[in-house]
């Protein structure tokens, strides 16, 4: 059964990005079919995963704004199984070019139910912002993970994201369900990353993934060589986190 999930956190810096494309390489990892949607503007997912940004002659702005068939938007990438709609700097001005749209909101969903038969998993990694590219992300999805920095200033901004999936639920997408709350960035030796951990678990309890992120160098030093972790360094904590990641997922389903 395909499934779609959204990475959601208005919140910049809190490792989203990093967790889409190398969730999306896990489960590949994992013989699952899987396409990432690159819906945020400044295309990471997109050039972390190999796509040469300025190559790149249909994106999912293309889809969105021009109606191009979103097959024509996907591209393959260096790990068998996993595909990708890359993004577009373009997607900056694409909200306001959408309001005139008719169900504006639920432009992505039609777009996606289409290739629902070609995937196990479709992420979607959005834009560090709740406007209307994230709305129609959040109507689209199944479900939502919530990546969660173990730093200062976690919690700030979740509550105003559970009130967008609230009234998303509410008006456009009953079915929406929160996959879970993602600790990210987490440094055991630190005695805050320690107390945020505690303070998520607490106040979300079985909604936040027993597996954790762990600050890791190669995990930061493998976009910038186009590939996820799981191909830069396969033995890296950060490669072995998101395989596990994309295990705690995959049973959920079983």
């Amino acid at each position: 059964m395909s499934k779609i999930i959204a990475l959601a956190n208005q919140k910049g810096g809190v490792g989203k990005t990093t967790t889409s494309m190398n969730l999306a390489a896990s489960l590949a990892t994992l013989e699952k079919r899987v396409l990432l949607v690159d819906a945020d503007p400044q295309a990471n997912a997109s050039s972390g995963l190999g796509v040469d940004v300025k190559e790149v002659e249909c994106s999912i702005y293309d889809c969105l704004i021009n109606q191009v068939d979103v097959r024509e938007a996907i591209y393959e990438t260096d790990i068998p199984g996993l595909d990708i709609i890359p993004s577009h700097i373009d997607l900056v001005g694409a909200e306001i070019e959408m309001l005139n749209l008719p169900q504006r909101e639920q432009v992505m969903r039609r777009l996606f139910r289409a290739l629902m038969a070609d995937y196990d998993y479709i992420l979607i990694d959005c834009s560090p912002s709740l406007g209307l590219i994230t709305v129609n992300a959040l109507t689209a999805a199944d479900s939502v993970i919530i990546p969660v920095q173990c730093e200062y200033f976690a919690l700030e901004g979740i509550s105003k994201l559970l009130n967008t999936i609230s009234i998303i639920k509410q008006k456009l997408n009953p079915q929406l369900q929160i996959e879970g709350f993602l600790l990210t960035m987490y440094d055991s030796r630190l005695r805050l990353a320690n107390q945020i951990k505690d303070e998520v678990q607490r106040h979300f309890q079985e909604l936040v993934f027993k597996t954790v992120i762990n600050r890791n160098v190669k995990l930061s030093e493998a976009p910038s060589h186009g590939m996820p972790a799981i191909l830069y360094d396969a033995d890296s904590v950060g490669a072995r986190n998101h395989l596990d990641l994309a295990r705690e997922i995959v049973e959920r389903e079983a």
